[in-house]
């Protein structure tokens, strides 16, 4: 384990049927206040990766330490009060209460007045704090992500997990969001960004990975992934984002 390390990822092995791991042997670390993008083609593991931090996943082999502790085998809300969150791609708000409900229910474990928190994320995502009595529900694509994102930080987690924050959106929406996840980490929030716009997210990233096949083929700083070659000529295509 380094010492600097906010979360270290150890020859982690791990899959959802016995026997058959979608990750295998994943070295992986984030520092505290890095934002780190996760990227890699369809089946990578990339998603299997950030359950298995957040403990939906429980690795077969290797070990997950964060912040000194060894939480490998620990159950998701052991984690969240650790001080982790995760933004899972679907299903990650409650459509039926409104903006304002979903962002207290984000704060459940906490026994703290919620006011000054929810004008915060209100402050950080202007979008929502006009939306703040509407169902979640009825939010577009690229709002209900800023909600999940909001929900999130009401715990003011060391780290966040982003799990394909832009699939679905349109352009300009994606823009925004990466915006929102960009002012985030700079007020101080580690940020795992697992993509599938590789391009934007390595080009905004302090480092990234390149999973593949369930192991971590490429890493390095953001921008020198971008520009390698090899990670363009695998991973990147021919001059477009995937």
């Amino acid at each position: 384990m380094n010492d600097s390390a906010l979360l270290e990822v150890e020859d982690v092995w791990a899959g959802y049927i016995k026997d058959l791991d979608i990750l295998q042997g994943v070295n992986f670390r984030i520092l505290p206040g890095e934002l780190v993008a996760v990227i890699g083609p369809n089946g990578a593991g990339k998603s299997t990766l950030a359950k298995t931090i957040f403990g939906l996943l429980t690795p077969h082999r290797g070990k997950i330490t964060f912040k000194g502790e060894n939480i490998s085998g620990l159950k998701s809300n052991q984690i969240v009060q650790r001080g982790m969150c995760y933004v899972p791609q679907i299903a990650n708000v409650f459509p039926s209460l409104s903006v304002e409900e979903n962002l207290e229910m984000g704060a459940f474990i906490r026994n703290i007045a919620l006011s000054p928190l929810k004008d915060k994320i209100f402050a950080s995502f202007p979008a929502l704090a006009n939306r703040r009595n509407q169902r979640a529900g009825t939010l577009s694509g690229g709002e209900r992500q800023m909600l999940a994102m909001g929900k999130a930080l009401m715990l003011e987690p060391n780290l966040l997990l982003l799990d394909e924050p832009s699939a679905a959106l349109s352009p300009l929406l994606v823009n925004s969001v990466f915006e929102q996840i960009k002012q985030i980490n700079q007020q101080g929030t580690a940020i795992v960004l697992v993509e599938q716009n590789a391009r934007k997210a390595l080009a905004m990233a302090d480092r990234g990975y390149v999973l593949d096949t369930g192991r971590d083929r490429f890493s390095g700083p953001g921008l020198d992934l971008l520009n390698d070659p090899k990670v363009a000529e695998l991973y990147l295509g021919a001059g477009k984002a995937h």
